[in-house]
């Protein structure tokens, strides 16, 4: 075998390790990872070898060059990995790039995770193909709220970056600006910190960096409709997430309370649930019609809404970090390995005490 064909293997059994390979599954779940992976390596190419491609439409041309500039800009001004992720380019001919399953019980928000050999404990399963990712969910059983939806970009945390790194995807490369931003900075923070068996963290640092780098890129952007765009749509989505985390924290209170039996907490469940959807109308008529939630909100239940917020929980602990470590990136970055390096519990409780008052 190749040299370059035995390095690239070895390294897409890594990937299929890091994106989640259950050990209790069987090698069914080991194939589809290592060879969806597979497949999204072998469809990437060069950034300059799209760009100098005449069979390239335009719009991706002009996509792919901003993106690169969102590359740089993300080394130079916010201290980013300087690597080899998000210098190629792959079309997978689909509109995801994995499909996660997510699970709760029928009376919790803690979703059941599954532990795999790199990433460690996680609170998702990721499938290539979305009908595998539904026979999963179908498999779980009575007794769990269980949500499928589509990922448009996955890190492989750097160890692929020796192999080429993670590519840009179709299935996100024609988001608008800020929106591009805002997922090429969030995935490359993966790659710069990660604790294990803590998706709240990692998922929170990742949003926390997002937003704080979409800031400045829009901030420096010469197309004024980009800012406009992304302030529309970003008002709408904090808009949702408290909506959202007012959902949780009712839901919450119903399944904490031990005077109710399950039958009171599942009547409650259901009552809060319908409020969610009746105040989410009412948002969206604010909104003018805006529809973008709409699926989210169709299938929302306790496992959607737990997936939800391990992205939420801890970002205003660790804008508040941002803002102590005298808004320096580098400092900042410093604060938070120092972080995933204490227990999981003393980690958490450090991060409560951070976090302003709602």
């Amino acid at each position: 075998m190749p040299r370059r064909a035995a390095a690239l293997l070895l390294a897409l059994l890594l990937a299929a390790l890091a994106s989640g390979c259950a050990r209790t599954q069987g090698p069914g779940y080991y194939w589809q990872s290592f060879t969806g992976h597979a497949d999204l390596m072998w469809r990437a190419r060069p950034i300059e070898d799209w760009l100098a491609d005449p069979a390239t439409p335009e719009p991706l041309r002009q996509r792919l060059a901003l993106a690169r500039q969102m590359r740089a800009f993300a080394v130079q001004t916010l201290a980013l990995p300087d690597n080899a992720s998000y210098h190629r380019y792959a079309d997978l001919g689909r509109r995801a790039a994995v499909y996660n399953v997510v699970a709760a019980p029928e009376l919790s928000l803690t979703l059941q995770t599954w532990c795999f050999p790199v990433a460690g404990c996680v609170g998702y399963r990721g499938y290539y193909r979305e009908a595998d990712a539904r026979a999963f969910a179908d498999s779980l059983g009575p007794g769990l709220d269980v949500a499928v939806y589509p990922v448009p970009a996955y890190s492989t945390l750097g160890w692929m970056n020796w192999a080429g790194g993670d590519p840009l995807l179709n299935t996100f490369i024609q988001y608008p600006e800020g929106e591009l931003a805002r997922l090429v900075f969030h995935e490359l923070a993966h790659q710069l910190v990660y604790a294990r068996d803590d998706t709240a963290f990692n998922e929170s640092f990742a949003t926390a960096v997002e937003r704080l780098g979409v800031q400045r890129w829009l901030a420096q952007s010469p197309n004024p409709a980009a800012r406009l765009e992304y302030q529309a749509f970003d008002q709408r989505r904090e808009a949702f997430r408290r909506l959202t985390r007012g959902v949780r924290e009712r839901l919450q209170a119903v399944y904490a309370d031990a005077a109710l039996d399950d039958a009171a907490k599942r009547a409650r469940k259901a009552a809060v649930m319908a409020d969610f959807r009746r105040e989410y109308e009412a948002l969206k008529a604010y909104w003018g019609g805006f529809a973008g939630y709409d699926a989210w909100v169709a299938r929302a239940n306790n496992a959607a809404l737990g997936a939800q917020g391990a992205y939420d929980r801890f970002v205003p602990a660790f804008e508040a970090l941002f803002e102590r470590e005298g808004r320096d990136f580098t400092r900042f970055y410093d604060a938070v390995r120092a972080l995933a390096r204490l227990p999981q519990a003393e980690r958490h409780a450090a991060l409560q005490t951070l976090a302003p008052s709602r």
